[in-house]
């Protein structure tokens, strides 16, 4: 069976390298499937969920990793996928997201208007609403 030689990479680590059946990645345009002999494109990351699908080999099934801007560079034999954020799904702790999504708008509550810290948090608010919206098996909570 065709695989995909998949990297996914964020910027303080590699978060997956391995052989892959096929892959959505979710883009600004809309979901875009991946699958062995794609033509080469690259296209600019939005936020949401990519699905990953194993090969047969390694078990088949799917997992998700939650992703938030970035790059993919797709070609016949793999793809790339540089992300701004990125996380597995099964790889999130709720609590401790809403913990730091609560330190956030702290912090912006403390702020002035005007102050350029605020794009900062607001992000990193953003960043946590999604994990919390895709997070395995847990209730997203506001």
């Amino acid at each position: 069976m065709a695989e995909l030689n998949c990297q996914i990479v964020r910027p303080d680590r590699s978060l997956y390298e391995g052989a892959v059946a096929n892959i959505i990645l979710v883009t600004y345009a809309g979901e875009l499937g991946v699958w062995p002999g794609h033509a080469p494109e690259v296209v600019a990351l939005g936020d949401g969920v990519v699905r990953i699908r194993r090969t047969p080999e390694d078990g088949g099934g799917e997992f998700d990793v939650v992703v938030s801007g970035g790059y993919a560079e797709v070609d016949r034999e793999g793809v790339i996928i540089l992300a701004d954020h990125a996380r597995r799904t099964d790889d999130i702790d709720p609590e401790t997201v809403r913990r730091t999504r609560q330190k956030a708008l702290d912090a912006l509550d403390e702020m002035e208007e005007g102050d350029y810290r605020a794009a900062y948090y607001e992000k990193k608010v953003r960043w946590c609403n999604l994990l919390l919206k895709h997070a395995a098996g847990q209730p997203a909570r506001s």
